[in-house]
């Protein structure tokens, strides 16, 4: 098992975070809108603050842990910005307990050292994957509201997201279109630029075998959208297998490696 590092300062940001998050995930029925509200905020920041101290600290680690701690906070940026233009959108209980739990995996498995950057095409390369990422598990996130409405539909109750079910359904293929673009840039970047970003050319490793078998995933996905229709439970269905293949690809490999194995990917 990794433990956190000995950084004081990452640690009481971690707690932190994580204590600001467990307020509105705890006590949602008992906050007021404007209450609720500032203490995800709060928490957001906070969490902010915890990826940065962990990308730019003392001693940058990243690993399985952290990748889930940015795109648990990536997916409540982007829940932060479609609050502005849906207000009736409620999944905020659900999201600061994901972000809680993100933040203090994140401290007891904050990865390896991150070693020099040898090209600048790394970081982009780090940044792409994270991001696409971050759209696949917000695709994910409305797809799950969206079952939950048609769910409620059926059973004549209200529709529980707070949003139409038609809008849902954009959302979310509009998400995963968005993250298999970035998805395909990564595979692309590693694809042509391998060898100046690891020293290595292209290898058909257990990372690079998931990723492919995610985008063929989300490409069947999109194109059965297109040509066929797909929506509701077939869509979801293919939608939630592809972003376990993509979870494998990098975050269940480097698990394997830093929890199973004990070493660095």
């Amino acid at each position: 098992m990794i433990l956190a590092s000995g950084s004081t300062t990452g640690a009481v940001l971690s707690v932190a975070a994580a204590a600001a998050y467990a307020v509105p995930a705890a006590a949602a029925s008992r906050l007021s809108q404007r209450g609720a509200r500032w203490g995800l905020v709060v928490a957001w920041l906070l969490h902010a603050m915890v990826l940065g101290w962990m990308l730019l600290g003392d001693t940058p680690r990243f690993g399985f842990a952290p990748a889930l701690s940015v795109t648990a906070w990536l997916v409540l940026t982007v829940y932060a910005v479609e609050r502005e233009m849906f207000p009736q959108l409620q999944a905020r209980w659900a999201l600061a307990g994901l972000g809680s739990v993100a933040v203090l995996l994140a401290l007891v498995f904050p990865g390896t050292p991150l070693p020099p950057s040898t090209s600048p095409l790394l970081p982009l390369h780090l940044a792409l994957g994270i991001a696409s990422y971050g759209l696949f598990a917000a695709a994910v996130v409305h797809a799950w509201l969206m079952r939950r409405a048609e769910l409620s539909m059926r059973q004549g109750a209200d529709i529980q997201a707070g949003l139409p079910l038609l809008t849902l359904e954009r959302l979310t293929f509009r998400f995963a279109g968005a993250g298999f673009v970035l998805l395909s840039a990564t595979l692309l970047a590693g694809l042509l630029f391998g060898e100046r970003l690891w020293g290595r050319a292209w290898r058909w490793d257990q990372k690079t075998i998931f990723s492919v078998l995610a985008w063929v995933a989300f490409a069947l996905l999109l194109l059965g959208r297109a040509r066929f229709g797909w929506r509701g439970r077939t869509a979801v269905r293919v939608l939630y297998t592809g972003s376990l293949l993509l979870l494998l690809a990098y975050v269940g490999s480097r698990f394997v490696f830093e929890v199973i194995l004990g070493r660095a990917a």
